[in-house]
Protein backbone atom coordinates (compact mmCIF):
# COMPACT_ATOMS: atom_id res chain seq x y z
CA UNK A 1 0.00 0.00 0.00
CA UNK A 2 1.27 3.34 -0.97
CA UNK A 3 2.49 5.66 2.21
CA UNK A 4 0.07 9.28 2.92
CA UNK A 5 2.92 11.39 1.49
CA UNK A 6 3.19 9.01 -1.58
CA UNK A 7 -0.81 9.97 -2.48
CA UNK A 8 0.31 13.50 -1.82
CA UNK A 9 2.45 13.24 -4.76
CA UNK A 10 0.22 11.69 -6.45
CA UNK A 11 -1.99 14.32 -6.05
CA UNK A 12 0.11 17.33 -6.98
CA UNK A 13 1.40 15.22 -10.15
CA UNK A 14 -2.45 15.10 -11.17
CA UNK A 15 -2.28 19.16 -10.79
CA UNK A 16 0.43 19.15 -12.53
CA UNK A 17 -1.08 17.24 -15.91
CA UNK A 18 -3.59 19.82 -15.72
CA UNK A 19 -1.53 22.24 -17.80
CA UNK A 20 -0.03 19.70 -20.33
CA UNK A 21 -1.31 19.06 -23.62
CA UNK A 22 -1.25 16.06 -25.88
CA UNK A 23 1.31 16.63 -28.73
CA UNK A 24 2.22 15.04 -31.80
CA UNK A 25 5.18 13.46 -32.50
CA UNK A 26 7.55 16.22 -34.49
CA UNK A 27 6.74 18.49 -31.07
CA UNK A 28 7.31 15.48 -28.88
CA UNK A 29 10.80 14.74 -30.70
CA UNK A 30 11.70 18.64 -30.76
CA UNK A 31 11.10 18.56 -26.74
CA UNK A 32 12.79 15.45 -25.91
CA UNK A 33 10.35 14.71 -23.63
CA UNK A 34 7.55 12.53 -23.61
CA UNK A 35 4.65 13.44 -21.22
CA UNK A 36 3.68 9.87 -19.54
CA UNK A 37 0.37 8.65 -17.05
CA UNK A 38 0.17 6.03 -14.96
CA UNK A 39 -1.97 4.69 -11.92
CA UNK A 40 0.72 4.03 -9.70
CA UNK A 41 -1.31 1.88 -7.71
CA UNK A 42 -1.35 -1.23 -9.33
CA UNK A 43 1.64 -3.58 -8.23
CA UNK A 44 3.59 -4.73 -9.49
CA UNK A 45 2.73 -3.16 -13.39
CA UNK A 46 2.87 0.41 -11.67
CA UNK A 47 3.24 1.67 -8.11
CA UNK A 48 4.88 3.76 -5.97
CA UNK A 49 8.22 2.57 -4.50
CA UNK A 50 8.50 5.68 -1.65
CA UNK A 51 8.04 9.17 -3.83
CA UNK A 52 9.23 6.35 -7.25
CA UNK A 53 7.14 5.71 -9.57
CA UNK A 54 7.71 2.07 -10.41
CA UNK A 55 7.11 -0.91 -11.74
CA UNK A 56 7.13 -3.59 -14.72
CA UNK A 57 5.15 -0.48 -17.17
CA UNK A 58 7.48 1.91 -16.08
CA UNK A 59 10.25 0.12 -17.01
CA UNK A 60 8.88 -0.79 -20.44
CA UNK A 61 7.81 3.08 -20.67
CA UNK A 62 11.00 4.39 -20.15
CA UNK A 63 12.80 1.49 -22.52
CA UNK A 64 10.51 2.58 -25.33
CA UNK A 65 11.15 6.27 -25.01
CA UNK A 66 14.64 5.53 -24.57
CA UNK A 67 14.65 3.90 -27.91
CA UNK A 68 12.63 6.75 -29.26
CA UNK A 69 15.36 9.10 -27.62
CA UNK A 70 13.66 10.80 -24.91
CA UNK A 71 13.25 11.28 -21.94
CA UNK A 72 9.92 10.56 -20.01
CA UNK A 73 7.88 12.92 -17.71
CA UNK A 74 5.46 10.90 -15.46
CA UNK A 75 2.30 11.46 -14.53
CA UNK A 76 0.00 10.03 -12.20
CA UNK A 77 -3.39 9.92 -11.32
CA UNK A 78 -6.56 7.25 -10.74
CA UNK A 79 -7.00 4.63 -13.24
CA UNK A 80 -10.78 5.93 -14.43
CA UNK A 81 -9.99 9.23 -14.77
CA UNK A 82 -6.92 7.64 -17.21
CA UNK A 83 -9.32 7.54 -20.63
CA UNK A 84 -11.07 10.83 -19.85
CA UNK A 85 -7.64 12.51 -19.49
CA UNK A 86 -6.29 11.40 -22.38
CA UNK A 87 -9.01 12.84 -24.01
CA UNK A 88 -8.71 15.79 -22.76
CA UNK A 89 -5.39 16.67 -23.74
CA UNK A 90 -3.53 16.58 -20.64
CA UNK A 91 -0.41 14.32 -21.49
CA UNK A 92 1.03 12.02 -24.63
CA UNK A 93 0.42 8.72 -23.26
CA UNK A 94 -0.68 6.31 -20.76
CA UNK A 95 0.58 2.91 -19.97
CA UNK A 96 -2.24 1.63 -17.25
CA UNK A 97 -2.81 -1.76 -18.41
CA UNK A 98 -5.69 -0.94 -20.21
CA UNK A 99 -7.34 -4.18 -21.78
CA UNK A 100 -7.97 -3.93 -25.60
CA UNK A 101 -12.09 -3.37 -25.83
CA UNK A 102 -14.10 -2.21 -28.68
CA UNK A 103 -16.28 -0.16 -26.02
CA UNK A 104 -12.38 1.22 -25.43
CA UNK A 105 -11.68 2.06 -28.60
CA UNK A 106 -14.48 4.47 -29.38
CA UNK A 107 -12.85 6.89 -26.62
CA UNK A 108 -8.81 6.18 -27.32
CA UNK A 109 -6.25 4.41 -29.56
CA UNK A 110 -4.24 1.94 -28.68
CA UNK A 111 -0.54 0.99 -29.60
CA UNK A 112 0.37 -2.75 -29.71
CA UNK A 113 0.21 -4.20 -26.73
CA UNK A 114 2.98 -5.07 -24.41
CA UNK A 115 1.78 -7.64 -22.47
CA UNK A 116 -1.37 -10.74 -22.37
CA UNK A 117 -3.21 -11.96 -19.42
CA UNK A 118 -6.88 -12.17 -18.27
CA UNK A 119 -8.89 -12.12 -15.40
CA UNK A 120 -8.16 -14.40 -12.52
CA UNK A 121 -10.46 -15.32 -9.62
CA UNK A 122 -8.74 -15.05 -5.95
CA UNK A 123 -10.00 -16.08 -3.14
CA UNK A 124 -9.47 -17.50 0.93
CA UNK A 125 -9.17 -21.09 1.20
CA UNK A 126 -12.05 -22.86 0.89
CA UNK A 127 -13.95 -19.84 -0.90
CA UNK A 128 -15.12 -19.80 -4.67
CA UNK A 129 -12.33 -20.61 -7.16
CA UNK A 130 -14.55 -21.80 -9.94
CA UNK A 131 -16.29 -19.41 -11.92
CA UNK A 132 -19.60 -21.93 -11.08
CA UNK A 133 -18.83 -21.42 -7.71
CA UNK A 134 -19.40 -17.74 -7.59
CA UNK A 135 -22.89 -17.95 -7.32
CA UNK A 136 -24.73 -15.96 -4.57
CA UNK A 137 -21.06 -14.15 -3.40
CA UNK A 138 -19.93 -10.97 -2.83
CA UNK A 139 -16.95 -10.19 -5.52
CA UNK A 140 -14.79 -7.58 -5.28
CA UNK A 141 -13.14 -5.20 -8.29
CA UNK A 142 -11.09 -2.53 -9.27
CA UNK A 143 -13.52 0.29 -10.83
CA UNK A 144 -13.59 0.96 -14.30
CA UNK A 145 -11.47 -2.07 -15.17
CA UNK A 146 -12.13 -4.72 -17.45
CA UNK A 147 -12.19 -7.40 -14.51
CA UNK A 148 -15.43 -5.23 -13.44
CA UNK A 149 -17.18 -5.80 -16.32
CA UNK A 150 -16.35 -9.82 -16.46
CA UNK A 151 -17.64 -9.91 -12.89
CA UNK A 152 -20.93 -8.58 -13.59
CA UNK A 153 -21.06 -10.99 -15.97
CA UNK A 154 -21.22 -13.54 -13.55
CA UNK A 155 -23.98 -15.31 -13.65
CA UNK A 156 -25.77 -15.22 -9.64
CA UNK A 157 -23.57 -13.57 -8.19
CA UNK A 158 -24.79 -11.57 -5.46
CA UNK A 159 -23.39 -8.03 -5.50
CA UNK A 160 -20.16 -7.14 -7.46
CA UNK A 161 -18.23 -4.67 -4.85
CA UNK A 162 -15.92 -1.81 -6.76
CA UNK A 163 -12.65 -0.25 -5.26
CA UNK A 164 -10.94 2.73 -6.00
CA UNK A 165 -7.68 0.62 -6.13
CA UNK A 166 -6.95 -2.87 -7.05
CA UNK A 167 -4.78 -3.43 -3.98
CA UNK A 168 -8.46 -1.54 -1.88
CA UNK A 169 -10.39 -5.25 -3.66
CA UNK A 170 -7.21 -7.36 -2.24
CA UNK A 171 -7.77 -5.51 1.18
CA UNK A 172 -11.42 -6.66 1.24
CA UNK A 173 -10.94 -9.81 0.32
CA UNK A 174 -8.47 -10.16 3.29
CA UNK A 175 -10.59 -8.48 5.60
CA UNK A 176 -13.41 -10.87 4.70
CA UNK A 177 -15.61 -8.23 3.08
CA UNK A 178 -16.10 -10.10 -0.68
CA UNK A 179 -15.92 -13.94 -1.18
CA UNK A 180 -13.34 -13.20 -4.18
CA UNK A 181 -11.36 -11.19 -5.51
CA UNK A 182 -11.29 -10.71 -9.66
CA UNK A 183 -7.84 -9.49 -11.16
CA UNK A 184 -5.22 -9.61 -13.27
CA UNK A 185 -3.64 -13.25 -13.25
CA UNK A 186 0.13 -11.53 -13.04
CA UNK A 187 -1.01 -9.36 -9.89
CA UNK A 188 -2.80 -12.43 -8.35
CA UNK A 189 0.58 -14.15 -8.55
CA UNK A 190 2.40 -11.27 -6.93
CA UNK A 191 -0.53 -10.98 -3.65
CA UNK A 192 -0.40 -14.59 -3.20
CA UNK A 193 3.87 -14.66 -2.73
CA UNK A 194 3.15 -11.30 -0.81
CA UNK A 195 0.03 -12.55 1.69
CA UNK A 196 1.63 -16.17 1.18
CA UNK A 197 0.32 -16.27 5.39
CA UNK A 198 -3.05 -15.21 4.14
CA UNK A 199 -4.15 -18.60 2.92
CA UNK A 200 -4.86 -17.02 -0.35
CA UNK A 201 -5.51 -19.04 -3.79
CA UNK A 202 -5.76 -18.81 -7.31
CA UNK A 203 -8.68 -20.05 -9.13
CA UNK A 204 -9.94 -19.90 -12.75
CA UNK A 205 -9.52 -17.41 -15.39
CA UNK A 206 -12.51 -15.90 -16.08
CA UNK A 207 -10.98 -14.01 -19.74
CA UNK A 208 -8.13 -13.43 -21.29
CA UNK A 209 -7.28 -9.70 -22.50
CA UNK A 210 -4.26 -8.13 -24.37
CA UNK A 211 -2.72 -4.24 -22.79
CA UNK A 212 -1.31 -1.69 -24.14
CA UNK A 213 -0.71 1.93 -23.87
CA UNK A 214 -3.12 4.41 -24.96
CA UNK A 215 -2.89 7.76 -26.61
CA UNK A 216 -5.35 10.40 -27.92
CA UNK A 217 -7.52 9.30 -31.49
CA UNK A 218 -6.24 10.15 -34.35
CA UNK A 219 -2.50 10.67 -33.05
CA UNK A 220 -1.38 8.46 -35.32
CA UNK A 221 2.26 9.32 -36.00
CA UNK A 222 3.37 9.11 -32.24
CA UNK A 223 1.17 5.35 -32.23
CA UNK A 224 3.87 4.40 -35.02
CA UNK A 225 6.58 5.78 -33.20
CA UNK A 226 5.40 3.77 -29.99
CA UNK A 227 5.13 0.83 -31.82
CA UNK A 228 8.07 1.19 -33.49
CA UNK A 229 9.85 1.41 -30.10
CA UNK A 230 8.00 -1.46 -28.60
CA UNK A 231 8.85 -3.69 -31.54
CA UNK A 232 12.85 -2.78 -30.75
CA UNK A 233 12.67 -3.53 -27.10
CA UNK A 234 11.01 -6.79 -27.91
CA UNK A 235 13.23 -7.87 -31.02
CA UNK A 236 16.30 -7.18 -28.89
CA UNK A 237 15.07 -8.87 -25.85
CA UNK A 238 14.91 -5.71 -23.00
CA UNK A 239 10.98 -6.46 -23.00
CA UNK A 240 11.71 -10.23 -22.04
CA UNK A 241 13.92 -9.06 -19.37
CA UNK A 242 11.66 -6.39 -17.80
CA UNK A 243 8.97 -8.70 -18.04
CA UNK A 244 11.19 -11.45 -15.90
CA UNK A 245 12.56 -8.95 -13.75
CA UNK A 246 9.28 -8.72 -11.99
CA UNK A 247 7.08 -11.95 -13.14
CA UNK A 248 10.12 -14.60 -13.41
CA UNK A 249 8.28 -15.33 -16.81
CA UNK A 250 7.95 -13.64 -20.13
CA UNK A 251 4.29 -12.05 -20.70
CA UNK A 252 4.66 -10.38 -23.50
CA UNK A 253 1.89 -11.12 -26.24
CA UNK A 254 2.98 -14.24 -28.77
CA UNK A 255 1.82 -12.04 -31.69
Amino acid sequence: MRAIHTLALAVSLVCAASSAQARDWATIKQSGTIIAASEGAYPPFNYFHGAKLTGYEIDVMEAVAKKLGLQVEWRALAFDALIASIRQDRFDVAIASHGITEERQKSVDFTNPHYCSGGQIVAKAGGPLKASELTGKLLGVQLATTYADAARKVSGAKEVKTYPKDTDALQALLGGRVDAWITDRFVAKSALAKNASDGLKAGDMVFVERDAMILRKGNQELREQLNKGLAEIKADGTLKAISEKYFQEDISCSN
